[in-house]
């Protein structure tokens, strides 16, 4: 998203660092690159070093007329930026230090997490100071606006996330259906594996990766029918999705949720589940089915021997027509409208 921004909208993109095989980016050969170059460190230190960039290095966006901030951190930086509008694309405010706080402690260790709750009250205060200086902040999707609304006191416009559509392609259907999520406690991987060890006749495919990566494979073992891909390149992921049956996607009130929508550019119907972002884009009977909130593995069985390959064939069309509305284009052109809606 901030590579599009850059590229449709900016003359200059700053970013706390970049992982040398992260991002192309070629396609802004014309736009000036600040790199503030954080370093990482032991626990909490990238965090604090983001901060401390952003809040103290950035004194260059003084420069220009317009900021648009993406990002947790990059707010910190608007007192720089006074001589005019200053916008805030929220694509959630930092879960850790809010809605999921008390999920987060759990997984520390105790000395963790007293260093934590000691520290999180001036994380809250800096990054809330700095949300309440911006002319416009844009929520990434109705959940989102009412989780601002509720934890920042904060209104907001909504403009949805960009998917290119146009690289998605539908390209057959095989037989196994395919899990996109990465591998975290709150995506619920693990109730897709139980499910599909109820299913053995049925075909999954785990793509992705992530620090339930080893948790999830023993789960999975003994299973022939479930198999993993582990982190996986752009390309090898529009082959899978495009010839994959439909998607399972079933994560715990998601902030929006993008490949769902990736699904359905593709021409896949999407299994979901009634809470969070998949809400505002899984259409129930039309692109998808939608699970009620905390399924179980019976209840994502069940879904699965009802979303048949003749189904999903005819939910095709829908799909396709559904994922045009959170096209690149028209991202890139709502947030053209809020920026001179301001200048």
């Amino acid at each position: 998203m901030a590579l599009i921004l850059a590229q449709h909208l900016a003359e200059g993109i700053c970013f706390g660092y970049r992982m040398p095989d992260s991002f192309d980016l070629d396609s802004l050969a014309k736009v000036k690159l600040y790199d503030l170059n954080v370093k990482g460190g032991p626990f909490g230190l990238r965090t604090l070093r983001l901060m401390q960039a952003f809040k103290n290095k950035t004194k260059f966006i003084r420069d220009y007329d317009v900021a648009i901030f993406q990002g947790f951190f990059t707010p910190l930086a608007v007192h720089h930026h006074t001589r005019g509008p200053n916008i805030y694309y929220c694509n959630a405010p930092p879960r850790f230090a809010y809605d999921q706080f008390e999920f987060h402690m759990s997984l520390l260790p105790i000395w963790k997490r007293l260093l934590s709750r000691a520290y999180m009250p001036h994380l809250r205060k800096v990054y809330e100071e700095a949300v309440n200086n911006m002319d416009v902040v844009v929520a990434n999707s109705r959940n989102i606006k009412m989780r601002i609304r509720r934890y920042l006191n904060v209104e907001t416009v909504i403009v949805h996330p960009p998917c290119d559509t146009r690289s998605f392609k539908w390209l057959g259907q095989e037989d196994f259906y395919l899990s996109t999520a990465r591998h975290d406690p709150l995506k619920r991987v693990d109730v897709i594996i139980e499910a599909f060890k109820l299913l053995p006749e049925k075909k999954l495919v785990v793509c992705s990766g992530g620090g339930e990566g080893k948790n999830l494979r023993a789960l999975a073992a003994g299973a022939p029918n479930i198999t993993f891909t582990g982190w996986i390149d752009e390309q090898t992921y529009h082959d899978l999705i495009g010839k994959a049956l439909a998607t399972i996607y079933i994560p715990t009130d998601e902030d929006f949720g993008l490949s769902p929508v990736e699904s359905m550019a593709s021409g896949k119907p999407v299994i979901g589940v009634q809470e969070g972002g998949l809400l505002e884009t899984i259409i129930p009977g039309e692109t998808g089915v939608l699970l009620d909130p905390d399924p179980t593995p019976v209840a994502v069985a069940e879904a699965v021997l009802d979303l048949t390959a003749e189904r999903a064939l005819d939910m095709r069309p829908r799909c396709e027509e559904r994922a045009k509305a959170f096209d690149t284009d028209v991202f890139v052109k709502k947030m053209k409208e809020i920026v001179l809606s301001v200048v």
